[in-house]
């Protein structure tokens, strides 16, 4: 009794090759992925190790780092005022970026090109060189030392305007024709068809104002002295003034920082590489 064998037809080359190229560019990733968060995981590491290695002074892991930096810097008004500054700046944002982006992309009017450029330019003027004009704007309104100085100098942004600009582009004009003829006019159509299908951009624009705003040390040390007006940047900034020397305490106040940010990019996320990926494809 003879078995035969089943002779199978050996792989393509390009098969073996596109194998290859496929786990040589995992293995990058991966590499890459650790390098990007070996930094964050030293950081939460040692935040739970305690002040003192001593050998016998306690456990080599503790939370109280995390209780000792909320309480002694005083984070809870921070983060009240980090909110507040955050979302008003990030509403202001959306309404204006909505409002001017809508227009430059759909409205034809002489100088719209002359007036893109011109918001593209503000892209790559640094905030530092404006804060001279902007501090005396706010002082002659008697604006410093509140929210308004925290507030209003954002309250416009040029990428914002371009990123929804942009994405608007993508939306087809034929949708906003049927609701013209349905007697809807260009507010009603921007509330009612353009930004419901804007969403991944706007959640975009969220996400960049809102992580920028809370990251913002500038404006805060600027435009402001009252303690009662201290933003979370700022009060971490205090904090590592004070405890130099204390590594654990102060990578905990990074961790208490950061988790806020972490969560609200996590949460939204899909919508923003969504936003990113669709971003300047025009219809």
């Amino acid at each position: 009794m003879s078995h035969t064998q089943t002779a199978y037809p050996p792989r393509p080359r390009g098969t073996i090759a596109l194998v290859l190229v496929s786990s040589i560019s995992l293995v990058l990733l991966l590499l890459g992925a650790g390098l990007v968060l070996s930094p964050l995981a030293i950081v939460l590491w040692t935040s739970f190790l305690p002040s003192s290695l001593t050998i016998g002074d306690g456990p080599w892991f503790t939370i109280a780092n995390y209780r000792q930096a909320w309480d002694r810097g005083q984070f809870l008004l921070a983060f009240v005022n980090s909110t507040i500054v955050a979302l008003a700046v990030t509403g202001l944002q959306m309404v204006t970026s909505a409002l001017a982006g809508y227009a430059l992309a759909r409205l034809q009017f002489r100088g719209r090109q002359a007036l893109l450029l011109l918001v593209l330019a503000t892209l790559v003027i640094p905030f530092q060189i404006l804060v001279i004009p902007i501090f005396l704007v706010l002082k002659s309104g008697h604006l410093i030392n509140t929210y308004g100085a925290l507030i209003l100098p954002t309250a416009a942004n040029g990428f914002g305007i371009f990123l929804l600009r942009q994405y608007f582009q993508t939306i087809p004009v034929e949708l906003e024709e049927a609701a013209a003829l349905d007697g809807a006019n260009r507010l009603q159509i921007l509330w009612q068809v353009t930004l419901p299908l804007a969403r991944p951009a706007l959640v975009t624009l969220f996400l960049f104002t809102v992580i920028g705003e809370w990251n913002d040390l500038f404006k805060p040390l600027v435009f402001t002295t009252r303690p009662e007006l201290r933003t979370v940047q700022l009060a971490l900034a205090e904090f590592q003034e004070q405890f130099t020397n204390n590594w654990p305490l102060m990578m905990a106040a990074v961790v208490i920082a950061t988790v806020p940010v972490l969560l609200a990019f996590l949460v939204g996320q899909r919508q923003f590489l969504q936003g990113i990926a669709t971003t300047g494809i025009k219809n």
